[in-house]
């Protein structure tokens, strides 16, 4: 079986990644594509507008044949962590040929030849990326700029090329039998919070339904049907009262957090105001302050994470197509144990069974956090 992998949030599923879907089936000739899919919290440091299960759902409504959660730990950390622990996951599993991303430059040569040599980063790059941060940039700006002259500026200004740069590098690093296939972004820009382009982004869609503007044209009718603002979202006072209750060198614990930000944390949680609106700075994004309050709140460490990359985890279902048991059999082969129901979990141990107690605490403090309660958690779904 030949397997295309896609890694994705879905926050939510719009026209964009039906496409993304599409042409990855077409362009990879592959027998299946599998969706490995961030849980109920996302790599900009805050709750998915639904749930995992619903997300999961819709991707193999839209064409996807099986849905793998990406744990917690990888799934709200920085691009880097994000990006290696999908690409671990995906190389346990022998028959996975493509990954398939969206990208503004969608030219697989340009990844591998930036990814070679952000591998092998020359020491005075380095010495410019570190004087730069020194100067009160942040990382990504920063290394933006010492490579501007040896690298296209837009592969490490845009979102979804760092990104599948940072997939790039791990796939490599890790000599994973994977072909990239990038695949040409449509309409708005990542960040866009407009909806004047035919494909929408997910940024966009999220701003539209808070404020009550119909996205109809922009998503498929199975999304509209669960689509829902957010309610009672509690999320920053949870990790507020989180950053009052555990002590300064607790939060210092978190990946990330850096430069004494764990007592500039102390002091923004008893003031008004944001996290992020009172600690994003010029050196430090929103998304990188509301990750460190979110996994300071889920209670994951550093080097926790760092253990979860050397260790072998787990593939948990969260969608599959009731027609393609041959996935599931396919996938019982890989290096990873498939959890496909509840007593499967109980025979993990160490570190992966600890990974899965944090997925488990997140879908806890996602209920509570956003007043959200799963319709369903089946996993079959007819298509």
């Amino acid at each position: 079986m030949k397997i295309c992998a896609i890694i994705c949030e879905y926050n939510p599923f719009h026209n964009g990644h039906l496409y993304h879907i599409r042409e990855a089936k077409r362009l990879s000739g592959a027998d299946c594509v599998l969706c490995l899919m961030s849980g109920n919290f996302v790599q900009r440091g805050e709750g998915a507008i639904l749930g995992k299960y619903a997300r999961a759902k819709h991707a193999v409504l839209a064409g996807a044949d099986i849905v793998i959660e990406l744990p917690t730990v990888y799934a709200t950390s920085n691009a880097e962590i994000f990006a290696t622990g999908a690409v671990q996951m995906l190389s346990s599993i022998p028959s996975v040929d493509y990954l398939c991303f969206g990208a503004e430059n969608a030219d697989s040569a340009a990844f591998l030849h930036a990814a070679t040599l952000l591998n092998n980063e020359p020491k005075e790059v380095s010495l410019q990326i570190k004087k730069l941060t020194d100067e009160g940039l942040s990382f990504a700006k920063a290394r933006a700029e010492a490579w501007k002259n040896l690298l296209p500026r837009n592969l490490l200004n845009s979102p979804n090329n760092i990104l599948g740069i940072e997939y790039t590098r791990a796939i490599l690093k890790w000599n994973a039998n994977i072909s990239i296939l990038p695949i040409p972004r449509l309409g708005n820009g990542y960040n866009s919070d407009t909806l004047n382009e035919d494909y929408a982004s997910a940024s966009a869609i999220r701003k539209a339904v808070s404020e009550n503007v119909s996205v109809d044209n922009y998503i498929p009718e199975y999304v509209l049907k669960d689509l829902t603002t957010a309610n009672n979202n509690t999320l920053e006072s949870l990790e507020k009262y989180a950053l009052i209750a555990n002590t300064a060198e607790q939060i210092a614990k978190v990946c990330d957090c850096t430069e004494g930000l764990e007592n500039a944390f102390k002091k923004a949680a008893i003031q008004n105001g944001t996290l992020a609106e009172q600690l994003t700075s010029a050196r430090y994004t929103s998304s990188r302050i509301r990750r460190i309050a979110l996994q300071n709140l889920l209670r994951i460490e550093e080097n926790f994470i760092r253990t979860c990359l050397r260790s072998k985890l787990y593939l948990r279902v969260l969608a599959v197509r009731k027609d393609r048991k041959d996935v599931l059999s396919e996938l019982s082969n890989a290096e990873l144990p498939l959890l496909l129901r509840a007593n499967d979990e109980n025979a993990l141990t160490e570190t992966a069974k600890s990974c899965l107690e944090k997925d488990n605490f997140a879908e806890k403090i996602y209920t509570i956090a956003y007043n959200f309660h799963e319709k369903e958690k089946n996993i079959f779904y007819d298509v």
